[in-house]
């Protein structure tokens, strides 16, 4: 999905086509997600893992495949479609099979902070397979080696072993949004909209406010990328230490850290003071979903983790879309520092919802 999101919108500016289609052919790989996840998410709780994970593998291979058959914009706003809600079915049935695969919150610590690293891979894989495939051998090729990816995770997939499926209790009939009158799981989603908030500013903003100083591009795209490397680091050390710190308290220091970073980010007087900044926020927010994740499957009914993990997804899509728009207008008029000090402020005061989670979860009691 990665590759072929990058290599959608070159194809159609390099068609003739403009930035807003670009746009488009971007934003439908996230439409679909919205509104297929809860649906994904309740036949993952039914079927388990491999079902889901065959259908997106057909799906997603279907999808790309058409793009390498007949590349023209229609095709690809449906390779869009079809590609994104594919990969969002598969990313709720894989993170509700990873932490029922758990046997403890801290094995659940553990296992959510090696998948996150996956995420990051493929960010950096995907893109890189698909533009050398591109300026080698054209766009059919790419889209064709696109195609293929998804096939590999169907093969890994069958030397799998599914999980026994736990249904709801008999008689009982409710809807997704029920959940959300926990107040633990809100207040969790709280503190996971930061998160997906702090990372779309930081990505929509940084151009902003390094084109105000007159940076170059190359020296704004290392700045971004010194992001990814820090989130990257963390969630690699994260099972090293997560059997000592407990979530809440990972995800309220995390929070706070962010918070402040956004705060000082205006005040960095060189390009290499905003990557070490950029790299404290990235270690911190890429420190804060995996234990969010962990969170997650202690506090929701095992039977419906499926639609507890498309809840969130949906929120993180709705944040995605509507925030970069918000921080745009917001922006215009108080400039980028204002952004950055603005959202540091809500971050911060935010941040000491987490230690209202002190009390959730099976380890309230562990050492």
């Amino acid at each position: 999905m990665t590759g072929a999101r990058m290599a959608a919108p070159l194809f159609a500016l390099g068609h003739g086509y403009g930035k807003a289609a670009a746009g488009v052919l971007v934003a439908l790989f996230a439409a679909t997600q919205i509104f297929l996840s809860l649906p994904a998410g309740r036949f993952a709780d039914r079927n388990g893992l491999k079902k889901p994970v065959r259908l997106s593998v057909v799906v997603t291979s279907l999808g790309v495949g058409l793009a390498a058959i007949w590349p023209v914009f229609p095709v690809l706003c449906v390779t869009a479609l079809l590609c994104g809600g594919a990969v969002g079915a598969a990313t709720i049935a894989l993170q509700r099979h990873v932490g029922r695969m758990a046997a403890s919150p801290r094995e659940l610590r553990q296992v959510f902070a090696w998948i996150s690293v996956a995420p990051a891979a493929s960010g950096f894989l995907g893109p890189l397979a698909a533009g050398l495939m591109i300026d080698h051998g054209g766009y059919r090729p790419a889209f064709a080696l696109l195609a293929a990816l998804p096939l590999l995770a169907g093969v890994l997939l069958l030397r799998v072993r599914e999980l026994p499926i736990e249904g709801a209790p008999a008689g009982q009939k409710t809807a997704a949004w029920d959940l959300l009158r926990d107040p633990g799981l809100r207040r969790l989603l709280i503190m996971n909209w930061f998160m997906n908030s702090s990372w779309d500013l930081h990505g929509f903003m940084v151009p902003l406010l390094g084109h105000e100083r007159g940076l170059p591009a190359s020296v704004i795209g290392s700045i971004l990328g010194s992001f990814a490397i820090g989130a990257a680091i963390v969630r690699v050390l994260i099972p090293v230490f997560a059997r000592r710190v407990r979530e809440w308290a990972l995800i309220t220091g995390a929070t706070a850290v962010a918070g402040l970073g956004f705060l000082l980010y205006p005040f960095t007087p060189s390009a290499a003071t905003m990557g070490l900044c950029s790299v404290a926020i990235g270690a911190a927010l890429g420190l804060v979903q995996p234990m969010v994740m962990s969170m997650l499957h202690q506090i929701t009914p095992r039977h419906r983790h499926g639609e507890a993990l498309a809840v969130r997804l949906i929120l993180v899509n709705l944040s995605s879309v509507g925030m970069p728009m918000m921080f745009g207008a917001v922006g215009g008029v108080l400039g980028a520092s204002g952004v950055f000090w603005a959202m540091g402020t809500i971050i911060g005061v935010g941040s000491h919802l987490g230690t209202g989670l002190r009390h959730l979860g099976e380890d309230a009691a562990e050492p």
